[in-house]
């Protein structure tokens, strides 16, 4: 089950090292570097030599916090599950051509057998393995293990930086699909963060006419002007109830930010909720009723990667402008206290520095 150095050899495979570098969280607000064991391959796996990793906001609140919700750090953890590379070796049932691709990782590993993958909802698999989730170690790591058709083939015109965004990138994609984004929608953002700008590019190559995007930060919201947006409105002081979107998307988890994004949606519209903020909000049930208003959660995505790529590829969307910070593995923990620097948007780790 699986492939060793020895077998790599005999397999005609590039010859590998034994042991790799990982910063690992070892418990809350402790970061260390360590000397691992290289992950053995599976049959239907990959090596991937890991080549850039963006740090996730909920990587940060590991660090900082320990957990998320009923996922608890209680043994170390590597972290980051937003990541690129290059295949470095196969399982035995891996076409052992596939070695020296550059790839994009879905970073998720369904059962493929349970109700929910049987029907094409992999992303809601109860027993699937997400990287960087407890127990699962994710990608700040010089090497990473996952199942080959999860590691997608690159076009050289995609940067290491973009190839590790797509994950961030699948979710402003999902949030779209939910939302029924289509040419010519008007669709209201929350959150001029990552997620949020990365959801109206989305947004503008399926084709919105009109995208709004709120946020309390001026800087952020001249920025998402410049890359998706059509509309910037403080939400200090601009009003978004009464314009009437035929979608809404938030991507703050700010309760307030939920409830008047709910009333700016017309009749038949839909909400969907992407940020992480309180377990319990209010919400104003009789706007929704009246108006027959659809409102779902999103839980990550599925199949959204070859869409990614091709758009990437295309131009449609540019994830290299969000990237504001460069670092070493070893500077991971840097990375994590990234974001609470003004004009941070995306740090990304590089586990061969």
């Amino acid at each position: 089950m699986t492939t060793s150095t020895a077998q790599s050899r005999a397999l005609g495979q590039p010859e590998l090292p034994t042991t790799m570098r990982a910063s690992i969280l070892k418990r809350q607000g402790d970061m260390a570097m360590e000397s691992l064991p290289l992950p053995q391959l599976d049959a239907d796996q990959v090596l991937v030599q890991v080549a850039a990793v963006g740090v996730c906001g909920s990587d940060v609140h590991y660090y900082e916090h320990g957990r998320i919700g009923d996922f608890v750090v209680d043994h170390p953890l590597i972290l980051g599950h937003e990541f690129s590379g290059r295949i470095a070796a196969v399982g035995s049932a891996v076409d052992p051509a596939r070695i020296g691709n550059r790839v994009a990782v879905e970073p998720q590993r369904p059962c493929r057998t349970c109700k929910q993958c049987k029907a094409g909802r992999y992303n809601l698999c109860p027993d699937i393995e997400f990287y960087a989730t407890p127990p699962i170690d994710g990608a700040f790591a010089e090497y990473v293990t996952i199942q080959s058709d999860f590691a997608y083939d690159i076009p050289d015109s995609v940067s290491d930086e973009a190839a590790a965004l797509i994950e961030p990138l699948s979710v402003g994609l999902w949030a779209c699909e939910r939302a029924d984004i289509k040419p010519g929608s008007r669709v209201l953002i929350a959150g001029a963060g990552p997620i949020g700008i990365i959801a109206a590019q989305a947004a503008r190559a399926f084709g919105a006419t009109e995208i709004y995007i709120s946020d309390i930060s001026e800087d952020r919201l001249a920025f998402a002007l410049a890359h998706g947006a059509t509309h910037a409105l403080n939400a200090r002081t601009d009003s978004v109830e009464g314009l009437d979107v035929d979608a809404f998307i938030d991507a703050s988890g700010a309760p307030q930010a939920v409830r008047s994004g709910i009333r700016a949606v017309g009749p038949a519209g839909r909400v969907i909720l992407v940020g992480l903020g309180a377990d319990d909000v209010e919400l104003p049930v009789s706007y929704i009723q009246n108006r027959e208003i659809w409102l779902s959660g999103v839980f990550r995505y599925t199949n959204t990667w070859p869409l990614a790529i091709q758009l990437i590829a295309d131009g449609k969307v540019d994830l290299d402008i969000l990237v504001t910070g460069k670092f070493s593995l070893a500077e991971s923990e840097e990375a994590l206290k990234a974001g609470k620097q003004a004009g941070q948007l995306k740090a990304v780790v590089y586990p061969g520095r």
